[in-house]
Parts: structure tokens; sequence; C-alpha cells
């Protein structure tokens, strides 16, 4: 009976793995969903059109999302017109008051960044996304200023961003 059973299982494996490559959407360990004739993918330069500018935001940013896009999927990158295709820009950048003592000093900031993104499926535009904002933040110790921890804080902040955006993509399921 336990040999029955693990025959069975076996072939009801053997059987899922030979119709996965029939169906019209792959998916991946990373949980991305991509059409299954979807060959391409273009990112866009996103420019710092914030108010406080870091001069490696954009090119880091930029730089995360094609890695991400290289790493966890089997689309070829092009300079424009992917199957798949990113653009938008920084939007705001700002170091805010995330924690105060008890004698009214700050204790920790925090540096926000925001992204508009505008995604085009060209294979399935039902899951387009247009204008959409994605934000993420780090904290640090008050006592030091901006300058001397961003270098660290925003490719962080730019990981989660880039996992928001691509998950926002790409795992519509």
């Amino acid at each position: 009976m336990m040999k029955q059973l693990k025959y069975l299982a076996l072939a009801l494996l053997t059987a899922t793995l030979t119709l996965l490559p029939s169906c019209t959407v792959k998916y991946s360990f990373s949980g991305a969903s991509i059409p299954a004739n979807a060959k391409t993918v273009s990112i866009a330069y996103f420019p710092n059109n914030a108010a406080m500018v870091a001069p490696i935001l954009s090119s880091t940013l930029t730089e995360a999302l094609k890695d991400r896009f290289s790493r966890q999927t089997r689309l070829q990158q092009v300079n424009e017109g992917g199957d798949l295709a990113f653009e938008g820009e920084i939007v705001n950048y700002t170091s805010t008051t995330a924690s105060v003592s008890s004698q009214e000093y700050a204790v920790l900031n925090r540096l926000t960044i925001t992204v508009r993104v505008r995604f085009t499926n060209a294979l399935e535009p039902q899951y387009n996304i247009n204008n959409r904002t994605f934000s993420a933040f780090a904290d640090y110790d008050s006592s030091k200023l901006l300058q001397e921890v961003e270098g660290a804080l925003i490719p962080e902040i730019v990981e989660k961003l880039v996992d928001d955006i691509f998950n926002a993509a790409v795992s519509n399921w």
C-alpha cells in the first residue's frame, strides 16, 4: 500500500511537471508570474525630481531594478519597448523626526524615499500600473547628519522599493 502511494505521488508529480511548460503563465521561485511569451524588459532611468536630491539615488534605484529582473527572471533587457516596461521618477526624498525623547529632543530621524512608477505589460495590459507611488524608509540616529548615513541607508531603502515594485508588477496572482 505504501509503495503504491509513492508511485502515485511520483506519477502525479511527473504529470504536473510535464504539463507546466504548456501553461500560458510561468511561475518562478521568486514569486514572479510572467507571461510565457514575454521575452524582454525595458527599465528607463528614474530621474530624481524630489526637492532634495541625493546624487547616487537615481542610478542606485535604476540599477537595482535592472539587477532584480536580471537575477530573478529569464527576460532579456532592452533599452526601450520591452514586453514589460518600467519608467518613473523619484518624487520625494525627505528626512523627518521619527522619535522624540522625554526631553523633546529628536532621538531618531527617518529617511523616506517615494517613487512614482509606470509599468506597461504589452502582452497583458490589464496588469499595467499607471503612476502608482511606492514609499519606503529607514531610521537613523539623530546625532548623525543625513550626509553621514545616506550612503548606507539609500541601498537599504532602494531594496525595499525594488521588492515592492517587482512584486506589484509581476506577482499578479
